[in-house]
């Protein structure tokens, strides 16, 4: 248990990393989720193939994989986007709010009823990010990048939550991030029509960091995340992975020092936001008291 826990840390430490890997590196956002995507998805196929672990999918099946696939990239390219028109910190407390929009969404694709409780914790942390937005306005780009993120962040694992009964973890982020892929290789151009880039072929420095963003911060990342859940709860992995925010956070300040470009009503919004955060922690801890689940 304790190796799992480790582990688990570890994959929640390199996640909130790919922040800074992405500051470091110069390519344009959009550019730099087309690269983190190909060599992801080469490398997992051959993982995959090797492990003769890599199977066929029904065609009908694999549009809506691939649909969800479009959802993850356009996740990744306005985290990005919200990491260099804003600053690593800016970024990581927008998407600190993506469980927020799921008390939104989630009861909209599943027909139940909306929590008051979750509405109320999610206006407390909406509130938060309204003041950083309001205080900090050379920041309104990237402030706005980092909710569409933080939106398409919320959405995705609602679908996904029908397409793991179906097939595995493994399969399904390959497939997803394949599609991903497909459609960055189409859309990207246009992109970069709105948000032209000053580079189009990573340097060797980004193509050393884009390798670790993709091998360390994706596959292997991805890899411990497994192996943590087969001792480990889905609810204790949950709730280590609102960590993600504060390990980015203070690597940025050591990294970027960017506590000395933030004012007070920065921390005035992140302390709002991580009292919603806190609170909704204790909330599901409640009820997973009151109601245990197997596997949770």
């Amino acid at each position: 248990m304790k190796k799992a826990l480790i582990q688990l840390h570890i994959a929640v430490f390199l996640a909130g990393f790919t922040a800074i890997l992405g500051k470091l590196i110069t390519l344009n956002e959009g550019l730099l989720v087309w690269f983190r995507l190909l060599i992801t998805v080469v490398t997992l196929g051959a993982i995959l193939y090797f492990r003769k672990q890599l199977l066929r999918i029904p065609f009908k099946d694999v549009l809506k994989i691939f649909g969800v696939g479009v959802i993850v990239a356009i996740h990744w390219v306005t985290f990005y986007g919200s990491v260099k028109y804003a600053n690593v910190s800016v970024a990581l407390v927008c998407f600190s709010a993506s469980g927020f929009f799921t008390a939104f969404f989630e009861p909209l694709f599943f027909k139940r009823s909306i929590s008051l409780i979750e509405v109320a914790l999610g206006l407390i942390a909406i509130t938060g990010i309204y003041i950083i937005f309001d205080f900090h306005p050379q920041y309104k780009l990237g402030i706005i990048f980092g909710i569409v993120s933080a939106i398409g962040s919320s959405i995705f694992p609602i679908f996904n939550k029908k397409l793991l009964l179906t097939f595995s973890l493994k399969i399904l982020t390959l497939y997803e991030l394949g599609g991903g892929l497909l459609a960055l290789t189409v859309l990207v151009p246009f992109y970069l029509m709105l948000f032209p880039a000053t580079y189009y072929i990573p340097s060797t420095k980004d193509w050393l960091l884009l390798v670790v963003l993709a091998w360390l911060c994706t596959v292997i990342s991805f890899e411990l995340q497994l192996n943590a859940l087969k001792k480990v709860s889905a609810f204790t992995a949950s709730l280590t992975y609102n960590l993600e925010p504060v390990y980015g956070i203070i690597l940025a300040f050591i990294f970027f020092k960017e506590n000395e470009n933030l004012n007070r009503a920065f921390y005035f919004g992140v302390g709002l936001i991580l009292l919603a955060v806190v609170l909704q922690m204790l909330r599901i801890r409640h009820q997973y008291k009151q109601f245990p689940r197997p596997g949770l």
